[in-house]
């Protein structure tokens, strides 16, 4: 028999949480209840708010006699953080189940962004339907929109608590057969003006018999990808788009953190890595451009997106990155340059065509790449060439077959 886990404030929502625990065990399901609120629960849980406390060194009495709900948010979901990832490994439970408003969401969701991909994971929530990356950063979470507040029981909050019991039912009780053979799998990283290139290199190594997963360059993307590297998915990265180096250089809106183009290195995967789209730094519509970069090269990509061509400095600073980054690796790393342009725009007659700020780039990469660690490619194309495309696949299937 299957256990859901149910956490959350059974201080304040302890009556909606009774209610969701009654339709999963009439469902034939096990629960487990988690208490992360600050005060004492409406009924008894199985794990106390004293036990998530305890996770991080804290005193629930101590939280509780402060009064301050900031700080009780912030040490319980750290809490959480660290205990409801060691019951999913102690085999506690098999899928979990929130309810809550911005507190309660803030509360649980750290601990189920813990939780490894694939595990179900449901958030009713007063926030689902706006902003929630914060919430679900790079993890599967399933947010429901809770439609009212999480207050009471009626008509409406029933109807929704009783759907998103059955929808953790569903996902922990069904269980999907793969019936496609499984390949060695590929991360890769694409941007609009890197696609050719990366679609080209994808079909190379799915004919050569690999599963090639492809990331969207935009923040989140990267993001994404340097998790499920880190949690051992992958066999190869073809990380040809390293754009969101720009943002997080500059200020645009899909930079992807200071740990991007760690994660490979890191845990010794192979890797072919490349300086697409690092011509550009992103931002939403013109009106939108903080007014600090005025009278910059700029191209209208569509009504929502506005890039920004990078400067010289930009690029010798972007050279000094990639190569600290790429420096630090433990295993087989090749960065490859694509000396006549980096994206689609970055071209002769283009928009973005900047032969000073690529040479700037190009030049710092070649000063300041550790050449005893890092076999650097320069090859006489655009990046999105087919040549230069099917010579990336080509490297990148040549050092998984010698990583094994």
């Amino acid at each position: 028999m299957k256990t859901i886990a149910i956490a959350g404030t059974f201080d304040s929502k302890g009556k909606e949480f009774a209610y969701v625990k009654n339709v999963l065990e009439e469902l034939g399901l096990k629960t487990l209840t988690i208490h992360c609120g600050v005060f004492e629960p409406i009924f008894e849980t199985d794990i106390s708010n004293e036990e998530v406390a305890k996770e991080v060194g804290v005193d629930i009495k101590e939280i509780a006699a402060k009064k301050d709900r900031a700080l009780g948010t912030e040490i319980l979901s750290k809490g959480m953080e660290k205990l409801i990832p060691r019951l999913y490994a102690e085999g506690k439970f098999h899928g979990i189940i929130s309810l809550g408003g911005t507190g309660g969401t803030s509360l649980v969701t750290p601990g189920m962004r813990a939780l490894p991909i694939g595990v179900p994971k449901v958030m009713v929530s007063t926030v689902a339907s706006g902003n929630t990356q914060q919430y679900v950063g790079t993890s599967d979470i399933m947010m429901y929109p809770s439609i009212v507040d999480v207050s009471g029981l009626n008509s409406i909050s029933t109807k929704i608590f009783t759907n998103a019991a059955f929808a953790i039912a569903g996902m922990v009780n069904f269980e999907h057969k793969e019936k496609i053979d499984k390949k060695p799998l590929i991360a890769a990283t694409m941007f609009g003006v890197t696609t050719p290139c990366v679609d080209m290199a994808r079909e190379y190594l799915e004919k050569e018999e690999y599963e090639v997963l492809v990331f969207h360059a935009t923040g989140t993307g990267g993001r994404t990808m340097e998790r499920l590297i880190e949690d051992g998915f992958f066999d190869g990265v073809l990380d040809l788009t390293t754009t969101e180096w720009c943002d997080e250089l500059v200020g645009g809106v899909l930079a992807a953190g200071p740990h991007r183009l760690e994660a490979a290195g890191r845990n010794k995967v192979p890797q072919v890595v490349s300086l697409g789209a690092l011509d550009m730094v992103n931002f939403g519509p013109m009106d939108t451009v903080p007014k600090e970069f005025d009278g910059r090269n700029f191209y209208k990509h569509n009504p929502t997106v506005t890039l920004m061509r990078t400067t010289i400095d930009e690029n010798k600073r972007l050279g000094e990155i990639i190569s600290e980054k790429l420096n630090e690796t433990n295993g087989s790393t090749t960065l490859m340059i694509p000396l006549k342009g980096v994206s689609m725009i970055d071209a002769e007659g283009q928009p973005f065509y900047g032969p000073k700020e690529d040479k700037m780039l190009f030049d710092t990469i070649r000063d300041n790449i550790d050449k005893d660690k890092i076999e650097l490619i320069e090859l006489d194309f655009n990046i999105n060439d087919r040549e230069f495309a099917e010579t990336a696949a080509k490297k990148l299937i040549e050092l998984m077959r010698n990583n094994k």
